[in-house]
């Protein structure tokens, strides 16, 4: 597996993260398979947040890899918090809350990355800044992170926080590349060219900031996976086509298709079953070409000007 560094950070991470919320769909068996499966592939970063199964997922996964000593010493353990029941919430208690419940589930005494999940309208920084400066004194969060947020809302935490933001989790695919399509399209009357998110991609870019995309394989907000589907079918001609020519699965082309772009991007993927993991990784050793990248952001519908 590959490695990068996580944002600004010193923090090694393989290029494939582990998202966990879907863990409390295996039982106790599977779920161990599945977690032992990705640390001999050398995937050990998981990210979890702690609305996955309302928390039963953090549980689920502390049980499968035998949490001890030994063992948190070989992963990487990323979660995330802030969304509540009908609302987001940015406070320092519910920050200082959620971390302790958080460790408690997980069965350790330290988060290796903490990211505040989805954008609160209410958010004081300096609130923040209080609560990521005692997190970071207390030795319970090493590293810092957001999702789901634009630059200037990035800025705005900056104005108080002094941490590092080491990753920005997004959603994008081959099929929901608004922020690599407005880039494309500068200047440009046609849908396209609509910038919808204030040009986060270079924005990060130049912060050295990762990119963790989320629902890498899926199109709309969560309608389904664009792989094998009949809406797409000129996407899977060329994804197949390809695939056949590295000889691995469409699969491994569609995570193939986020690392080859210079920003060196973390997808996060979400499947339990073991085999798609695997060739989830195998992208890892995959690098397309300038015009196989193209040849598929064109199959998505994605027409250059």
């Amino acid at each position: 597996m590959k490695t990068i560094k996580l944002g600004s950070s010193s923090l090694e991470v393989p290029v494939v993260a582990v998202g966990c919320m879907r863990i409390n769909s295996l039982d106790k068996a599977e779920a161990e398979r599945f977690v032992l499966t990705a640390l001999e592939e050398g995937a050990n970063f998981f990210d979890h947040a702690d609305i996955y199964g309302g928390g039963a997922c953090e549980e689920i996964f502390s049980e499968a890899i035998h949490m001890s000593a030994s063992v948190r010493e070989q992963i990487i353990l990323q979660s995330k918090c802030g969304i509540r029941q009908g609302m987001f919430d940015f406070s320092k208690e519910h920050i200082l809350n959620s971390v302790d419940g958080i460790l408690k589930r997980l069965n350790t005494e330290y988060l290796d990355v903490l990211l505040l999940h989805r954008p609160d309208a209410l958010v004081e920084p300096e609130e923040v800044a209080e609560a990521f400066d005692q997190l970071e004194r207390s030795g319970k969060v090493r590293h810092f992170g957001v999702s789901n947020q634009n630059p200037m809302q990035i800025q705005l935490l900056k104005k108080a926080v002094k941490q590092p933001i080491v990753a920005n989790q997004l959603q994008l695919s081959i099929t929901n590349a608004t922020m690599i399509s407005s880039g494309i399209n500068v200047n440009m009357e046609n849908e396209s060219a609509v910038n919808r998110d204030g040009s986060v991609l270079d924005f990060c870019r130049l912060h050295d900031i990762t990119i963790q995309p989320w629902s890498p394989f899926q199109y709309g907000f969560f309608e389904g996976v664009f792989l094998g589907s009949d809406k797409f079918p000129e996407l899977n001609r060329q994804i197949d086509e390809i695939a056949e020519k590295y000889g691995v699965s469409n699969t491994t082309i569609a995570i193939a298709w986020l690392l080859r772009h210079p920003a060196r991007m973390q997808p996060v993927i979400g499947t339990m079953n073991i085999d798609r993991l695997k060739d989830c990784i195998k992208a890892s050793d995959i690098v397309l070409t300038r015009e196989e990248w193209y040849a598929i952001y064109r199959a998505a519908g994605n027409i250059l000007p």
